[in-house]
């Protein structure tokens, strides 16, 4: 019974968090087998590319392919490049939100419920506009995870993998709703650090060729919707109530009603 006693409260403690992790595991699992079942034509996915590389070059922004020659001037920059794209994005954000549940609590379920919504939009976008990434599109650039390595996607397609789901980026608005939320949540002065994950994810998405300008801007949009989601079904939830006065105890007394002290004197002096 003692043995009981003690280990109750601590399993009372585990139970919430065993039951959140569980539940993230089963909706990552939902998705890369949503992913798996998306059967876009590779021929319809290379013509959205086509489409979304025109329409970003009628934009004033460098081209993928000019940022990705320039920094594979470098050695080992396609090597990091590919390390952090394979080793940071889930093991990262399964670590800050194992950090969010511990040390803020109270900011847990907002952030879970961005991040659920975020991924779920993600996932219908890929159903309706399958894109092929820079590197399996046609337009010069290196496929740097093929020829460096480490790789996060099978050397042949085996259903395992969509390469075809380039739009949006979730990689990016993943790092993105990280750096806000720890840079929203913590108090630390390290925590400006923490900002420096979106830019760089940025930047890796792009040199790896997995992605394009465009899906990082879609990304960002589905996240801001998202954000905006739970605030107002938040804020629904949050009704006003009036303060109710308390009740008076048994023990206090109530106050009987006293005649104004200027009638009792009239009183005594019309009696003598």
């Amino acid at each position: 019974m003692a043995i009981e006693a003690i280990h109750t409260p601590r399993l009372g403690r585990l139970r919430p968090l065993a039951t959140e992790v569980s539940l993230l595991v089963v909706l990552f699992a939902i998705y890369k087998w949503g992913r798996t079942l998306i059967e876009g034509s590779v021929a319809h996915a290379t013509s959205n590319a086509h489409w979304i590389w025109h329409l970003e070059r009628a934009l004033p922004f460098p081209s993928e392919k000019t940022v990705q020659h320039f920094f594979l001037q470098w050695d080992h920059t396609a090597f990091l490049a590919n390390l952090y794209y394979v080793g940071v994005h889930f093991p990262g954000t399964a670590a800050f939100l194992i950090w969010l549940y511990v040390r803020h609590r109270d900011h847990y379920k907002r952030v879970r419920t961005q991040l659920v919504i975020l991924t779920a939009a993600g996932l219908a976008v890929h159903m309706f506009f399958p894109l092929s990434p820079p590197r399996l599109s046609g337009f010069g650039m290196v496929d740097t995870m093929l020829t460096v390595g480490p790789s996060a996607y099978p050397a042949q397609a085996n259903g395992i993998a969509n390469q075809y789901a380039a739009m949006p980026s979730l990689h990016f608005g993943w790092a993105l709703l990280v750096a806000i939320a720890v840079i929203r949540v913590s108090t630390s002065k390290w925590r400006w650090l923490v900002a420096l994950h979106a830019p760089l994810t940025l930047f890796v998405i792009v040199v790896t060729a997995n992605h394009y300008w465009a899906d990082c801007a879609v990304a960002t949009a589905l996240l801001a919707i998202a954000m905006l989601t739970v605030h107002l079904a938040t804020r629904r939830n949050r009704k006003p109530t009036r303060p109710i006065p308390p009740a008076p105890t048994t023990h206090e007394a109530i106050p009987l009603p006293t005649e104004p002290a200027e009638d009792r004197t009239r009183e005594l002096v019309g009696a003598a």
